[in-house]
């Protein structure tokens, strides 16, 4: 059973620095549902950053987080901010102040434009003891949740390969030096480079291939498990497709996730009995059969809310969680934005050859 705000007996004493779009739709609001009073927001634009602190309960606005940083006594901080004008993510630095200011950060994806600027955060975090956790949402969707679940029990037996399709662009090879030409890029493979890091763990090596017509690929991969997979960049595929689909192989069992939701467990087993030939029914045995399941949206229930569907509110209650126990994160802390930031650079470093990624 889930806690509101107003039922935890501790919260986080939070900062936020950006006051936008995207975190006015989805950040924001998952605060109803996390340990966190919202002590100050900050953004470049004074009088937005009012308007938030009286839509959302905050004491205090700032126009400077350095400014918001020296005054407030802050656990932790939020940050939901856009790129520089050098089309990179503003993330690196402002994590970097925070941490050093003695509170833990909270980032949005993605974490930075460059494996350099991850070390970096890496490097301050160990001086300090301060943490970053990182808005890899598609970690914190039910529906893989249960993949992961899944595909770790026994009955699965040893994840053996991956497909996952998501429908994303690669400019050509000679535009890849392009800060904002690889924008689009940077800030969309964080959502299949989460989900393959989530559910198999560490890339070894990729491989792939582009195409001329609409900038997709296809890439093959070699995890450090030994396991293989497929990263299938499709963005050739209709804007009314169901946006993405991810599969996992196990020994003589299978997981589908179509569309986010959609959650299909084939178990091991088989279609009637009978011998090649000769089996009239495809049903097969009841205790092997397929295992469906998909959310309803008739009732007004929290898993029917997109904050959940898409990680958003279960991300920010687990960050409170860690720092409310003063546990680092185990899973989306730098060090998978850091094989997440591998991945980005070896598709942007070259194709058409074996990139070696951990060797």
């Amino acid at each position: 059973m889930l806690t509101y705000n107003f039922e935890y007996e501790r919260k986080i004493k939070a900062g936020f620095i950006g006051c936008g779009g995207h975190s006015f739709r989805n950040i924001y609001p998952t605060f109803q549902y996390a340990p966190v009073d919202l002590r100050a927001v900050c953004d470049l634009r004074l009088e937005r950053a009012q308007a938030y602190a009286r839509q959302f309960g905050a004491l205090n606005a700032y126009q400077s987080h350095h400014e918001m940083l020296e005054k407030e006594e802050l656990d932790a901080v939020f940050i939901v901010t856009n790129y520089d004008e050098e089309a990179k993510p503003r993330f690196p630095q402002l994590a970097i102040d925070v941490m050093n200011s003695g509170c833990h950060a909270w980032i949005e994806k993605p974490p930075a434009g460059s494996v350099s600027e991850i070390n970096k955060m890496i490097a301050v975090s160990q001086h300090t003891k301060r943490f970053v956790s990182v808005g890899f949402k598609k970690c914190f969707f039910p529906a893989y949740e249960k993949v992961k679940q899944i595909i770790s029990a026994e009955d699965f037996g040893t994840p053996a390969a991956i497909y996952v399709r998501y429908p994303q662009s690669i400019p050509a090879e000679g535009d890849r030096e392009d800060a904002r030409k690889m924008l689009g890029f940077l800030d969309h493979i964080a959502h299949p480079g989460s989900i393959l890091h989530h559910l198999m763990g560490k890339i070894r090596q990729v491989y792939f291939e582009d195409e001329p017509f609409n900038r997709g690929s296809m890439g093959i991969l070699r995890f450090e498990s030994g396991a293989i997979g497929t990263l299938h960049l499709a963005s050739g595929q209709s804007g009314t497709s169901p946006l993405e689909r991810v599969e996992v192989i196990g020994n003589g069992c299978n997981v589908v996730v179509d569309n986010c939701t959609k959650l299909m467990y084939y178990r091991r087993g088989g279609r009637g009995a009978g011998g090649y030939g000769r089996t009239p029914d495809y049903i097969g045995a009841d205790d092997t059969a397929p295992i469906y399941w998909e959310p309803e949206f008739s009732l007004g229930q929290l898993y029917n809310k997109g904050i959940f569907l898409l990680g958003y509110a279960p991300e920010i209650i687990y960050f409170c969680e860690c720092v409310l126990n003063d546990t680092a994160p185990t899973k989306c802390g730098l060090d998978m934005a850091l094989e997440v930031t591998k991945l980005y650079e070896a598709y942007k470093n070259a194709s058409g050859q074996i990139i070696q990624i951990n060797s």
